[in-house]
């Protein structure tokens, strides 16, 4: 026997086709949020790395290895401290806007 109401038969299949897109994207920009923290840690390392190495007196583009591809690095003095700073936009993958990231890190300048 038929309801009045009619068939509700493939309802559920139906919802899961509207909310599996947003759950996609929902996904999709918390994987992107957690690239977003490692590259910033990528940064700050290479940031200590610039930095110490120029308050040695090296030359900080071998620090430069450990930054992500495209990361601007640069560096000045202050006083008896060497500071660098690594820089870098990240792009999404997504629709999402593009993120501006930076770490800095200072030295003790080494007297020789």
């Amino acid at each position: 026997m038929r309801s009045a109401r009619g068939s509700e038969d493939g309802g559920a299949t139906a919802e899961l086709a509207v909310a599996l897109p947003a759950v996609a994207l929902v996904l999709g920009a918390c994987v992107w949020g957690v690239q977003l923290a490692a590259t910033q840690v990528r940064l700050q390392d290479a940031a200590g790395l610039a930095a110490r190495a120029a308050a040695r007196g090296d030359p900080i583009g071998t620090a430069a290895a450990a930054a992500p591809v495209g990361a601007a690095l640069e560096s000045w003095v202050e006083g008896d401290l060497v500071c660098a700073r690594v820089s870098l936009e990240a792009s999404s993958p997504l629709a999402l806007p593009v993120v501006a990231l930076a770490a800095e890190s200072c030295a003790l300048r080494e007297t020789p």
